[in-house]
């Protein structure tokens, strides 16, 4: 018993350690030892387990017939991504249940030491592993490149607009040559049923950050960890989505930039040009005459008139340029909205996976729902996103719909709860009161008999199920007291 419960109470580092870190392919060989050490003490925790059930089995007493309980030993915190591969701290499991949890782990570790091997085994696969963790992560690199377009152009000085002109056209190339990466990467993991090009599809992605297997959900989606984080598949396939949005607001920023700086640059160029013809013209003050002044005069006339159709010509311009410059924002601000409501979709999705959550939870994710929606409902119908956008708004739509009814459930569960308990308080009071009269005991049994019915109205997919099935336990038992009384 007691070395029984001293490695259950090792299990939290257990099942940790069942991981596998995917980048330096030297590496990948030296985790197999400590996989397979934790392989080894939990087939040790369940033949121990098994012992102790066979020595239960053996006693005729009923005590000895009920399934044992364990808590499981707390792990800290761990993400929602990966919760269920140990379960909530809190979690109380039998022992038949806890040997169910510990073969799923062992077979795990079996799955991680398969895909070493395989790896190890494929030498262009080791390559390309092996390259991939000398760069950068597609995020590091969207990153860096977004940095390298936050400058001021200097309008007044032609070299370092040339310069910066050179600095945009680099960082046009790296976009494209990012562009056509996360379409690799996208369409690698969508698309490939085998893991190992997955696998070569996430290196690409996370660089030289690398990633860990850490874990496969109930849904037998593949959980991976990178600079600290949890991650699904379908995870990194919006994270490609919304970088290639990001990518073409980039290019555009650039080439507007570009626009500028090639005209700020003709425009020196021009300057430059008069002031050579003017130092190289000789002016010729003509002798007074008659003639000369007609001529003088029809000139100026001239000139006016050229300066007045010059000056109409600005002010075309001007507006031009004003129509431009209004377009431009409007684009750029209808990107920076798309870009906020997915971000904020993302937030909410991942704030209700692996459900069941408090209230607090549901309403913070519809709130960003929500806003996420009239973020989308904003954007004109002028600009390239709008598209996009009208689709993304009819999915989030449907989400907080569906979120909004969620909480609704959820309220009326815990308005049931309330109320349950609220009778069970009263119940008490006519037990401490008096028993005695029939009355009494006819009250106190029909009040717990409506916080039972309250109780077991409340559907097993909300948070309170768990709290509402222990407080039903007991009040079925207090129902079935004051019964036999």
């Amino acid at each position: 018993m007691a070395n029984r419960e001293i490695l259950i109470s090792e299990l939290p580092t257990l099942v940790q350690s069942l991981k596998l870190t995917i980048g330096d392919s030297n590496e990948i060989m030296e985790q197999i030892i400590p996989i397979n050490d934790a392989q080894e003490k939990l087939r040790t925790i369940n033949k121990l387990i098994t012992q102790e059930l066979k020595l239960e089995n053996v006693k005729k007493s009923a005590i000895a017939t009920l399934p044992q309980i364990v808590i499981l030993p707390n792990i800290g915190l761990v993400d929602p991504g990966i919760a269920e591969k140990f379960g909530n701290s809190k979690t109380q499991v039998s022992l038949t249940d806890l040997q169910s949890k510990i073969d799923s782990w062992i077979e795990w570790g079996y799955f991680l030491q398969a895909i070493a091997a395989d790896i190890l085994s494929d030498i262009q696969l080791v390559n390309q592993l092996n390259s991939d963790i000398n760069h950068l992560s597609i995020r590091a690199q969207l990153e860096i490149i977004a940095e390298n377009l936050k400058f001021n152009l200097f309008f007044d000085n032609s070299q370092l607009l040339e310069r910066q002109i050179n600095k945009i056209n680099n960082s046009k190339d790296e976009l494209l040559e990012l562009q056509h990466k996360l379409a690799y990467v996208f369409n690698t993991i969508k698309n490939s049923r085998d893991l190992l090009n997955i696998l070569l599809g996430v290196s690409a992605f996370c660089g030289k950050s690398g990633f860990t297997l850490e874990w496969l959900d109930d849904d037998h989606e593949l959980i991976i960890s990178t600079d600290s984080k949890f991650k699904e598949l379908t995870d990194i396939l919006n994270d490609c989505d919304y970088f290639q949005e990001q990518i073409a607001a980039l290019i555009i920023q650039g080439d507007t930039l570009k626009k500028k700086a090639e005209q700020a640059l003709k425009k020196i160029e021009q300057q430059s040009n008069k002031k050579v013809i003017n130092s190289q013209h000789i002016e010729i003050v003509p002798k007074f005459s008659t003639p000369k002044i007609i001529y003088s005069a029809l000139l100026l006339v001239s000139s006016l008139l050229i300066l007045g159709f010059g000056g109409w010509k600005v002010k075309e311009q001007s507006l031009q340029w004003q129509q431009m410059s209004l377009s431009l924002t409007q684009e750029g601000s209808a990107i920076a909205k798309f870009k906020s409501a997915k971000k904020l979709g993302m937030e909410a999705a991942y704030l209700v996976q692996n459900p069941p959550h408090p209230l607090k939870v549901w309403q913070q994710a519809q709130n960003k729902w929500h806003q996420a929606i009239i973020l989308l409902d904003s954007i004109p119908n002028e600009t390239s996103v709008y598209a996009k956008a009208k689709e993304k708004l009819a999915y989030y739509q449907i989400n907080y719909k569906s979120i909004s009814q969620k909480i609704l459930v959820e309220k009326k569960a815990l308005a049931n709860l309330e109320s349950a308990q609220k009778l069970a308080i009263e119940a008490n009071l006519f037990v401490q009161n008096s028993l005695n009269s029939p009355l009494n005991r006819q009250q106190t049994q029909d009040k717990w008999a409506q916080a039972i019915d309250l109780l077991e109205a409340i559907p097993e997919t909300t948070f309170i199920s768990t709290q509402a099935k222990e407080m039903l336990t007991i009040y079925k038992n207090n129902y079935a007291a004051i019964s036999k009384i």
